[in-house]
């Protein structure tokens, strides 16, 4: 028993001692002894203002940006005076993905310190620019196969839209409402062109063309410490023109047709932090092509390192549509590391996916067909202070319909495949 007691006592430890023992471990920058010795502290009840802010600086000096944080956010609710705790925090938070939060600190910063950091009080915090080509490599192939045989269209009316290109671009802005509140804008315009092919008796081809607008708009809010809530809404019009075949007795003739169309999209999306992870979850209502749908996704980012240099998000969608049915739509993973300046984002989804939305409702796959597969990658590179460009490249393969119409009504049709190319360029000014 006495052995035990000495044991004990040993092992237990004082104010004072944690003080200068971690002092030394701090001035002597031996960082994982300070970390250690910071938890043995915290085990037996023992932690104050200095321990916190040394520990912090020890994950900060390992790069372990995401801990370090946790501690210089306690440090920071019990000290607010000191400008260098304030500058640890700031960077922490940015390098640990949480830069709302780091945006809403930085506005309780003194002034020297924002100064220092870079924070202004201007409205206007980013504008870019991007456009990009989209083409199909399988383009001629598919419009020299006979399809209308494949579907026995006979004297019936069969018809297919086959992709050829489109491009598109794209203008972003966003502003600052308040340290805690941002308001991101988008337009994009997309002009696509396809082959029209009419078998009626004989093949007939026409050049159809589509003219698609976007806006898009959505609030990021901070509530509290670290929930992030993001409605979003995305408004689709614009106009398709396409070749109607006409049969006036025993004359069969074709006009031109324009269609003009109306979509949109409602987003709410919600996350937070915890640790090395930053799970969360949207909701999307749609209304596209005259069809009204919900999708749902949850998903989870990890940060090993505990920094933005790595990072995974695996994600999981559901939908539901107009009917009520409810079920599994597709499955994906994203992630990014950094290299040097430059950053490269990858992403992978593998589904059921029509009119698939991604990104908050920032992204809307919302032309016919459905694809089973997309890939995806992007690389950032800076160019001085407040500027970056982006190149990506995306592959997803596709699946559309060759229709066969008998009175009107669709009687039968066969299925092809394609894969469509995106490349695209942009450039964003930070302010």
């Amino acid at each position: 028993m006495l052995l035990l007691l000495t044991i004990r006592a040993q092992q237990t430890m004082s104010y004072p001692e944690v003080e200068s023992t971690s002092y030394k471990f701090y001035q002597e920058g031996k960082w994982n002894e300070l970390i250690n010795y910071s938890k043995k502290a915290r085990q037996q009840g023992i932690d104050f203002f200095y321990l916190q802010v040394r520990t912090g600086i020890a994950y900060y000096n390992l790069k372990k940006y995401r801990t370090a944080s946790e501690f210089f956010l306690n440090a920071w609710e019990n000290d607010q005076s000191f400008d260098w705790l304030q500058e640890y925090l700031y960077y922490s938070l940015l390098w640990g993905g949480r830069a709302q939060e780091a945006y809403k600190a930085a506005g309780n910063f003194s002034p020297a310190t924002q100064k220092k950091i870079g924070f202004t009080s201007k409205k206007i915090t980013r504008a870019g620019i991007e456009a990009g080509y989209v083409f199909n490599p399988d383009f001629d192939a598919l419009t020299q196969t006979l399809h209308g045989e494949q579907a026995s269209v006979g004297e019936n009316y069969g018809e297919a839209f086959y992709l050829k290109d489109y491009h598109f671009e794209s203008v972003d802005f966003n502003h600052r409402i308040s340290p805690g509140i941002s308001l991101n804008h988008n337009f994009t315009h997309i002009n696509l062109n396809r082959e029209q092919r009419v078998d009626w008796i004989e093949k007939n081809l026409f050049s159809t063309n589509t003219r698609q607008f976007q806006y898009f708009v959505s609030p990021n809010l901070l509530l509290g410490r670290k929930f992030y809530l993001s409605p979003s809404l995305n408004l689709i019009w614009g106009n398709f023109s396409y070749a109607n075949g006409v049969l006036s007795g025993n004359n069969r003739s074709f006009g031109n047709t324009t269609v003009y169309f109306k979509d949109l999209v409602f987003s709410v999306s919600g996350w937070s932090h915890f640790g090395n992870l930053s799970p969360g979850a949207e909701y999307n209502y749609a209304n596209i092509n005259n069809a009204a749908f919900s999708q749902y996704s949850l998903w989870t980012t990890y940060y090993p390192f505990s920094n933005t240099g790595f990072y995974i998000t695996p994600r999981i969608y559901f939908k539901r549509n107009k009917q009520g049915s409810f079920g599994y739509y597709a499955l994906g993973v994203s992630g990014g590391i950094q290299l040097g300046p430059v950053h490269l984002y990858g992403q992978y989804i593998n589904g059921e996916m029509e009119n698939f939305i991604e990104s908050g409702g920032y992204l809307v796959s919302n032309f016919p067909g459905t694809s089973k597969q997309k890939i995806a990658g992007s690389i950032y590179f800076p160019a001085g202070k407040k500027y970056q460009f982006v190149l990506r490249y995306i592959n997803q393969d596709v699946t559309e319909k060759y229709r066969v119409y008998t009175n009107l009504t669709e009687s039968n049709s066969v299925n092809y495949n394609y894969v469509k190319h995106t490349l695209s360029a942009g450039i964003s000014w930070n302010f």
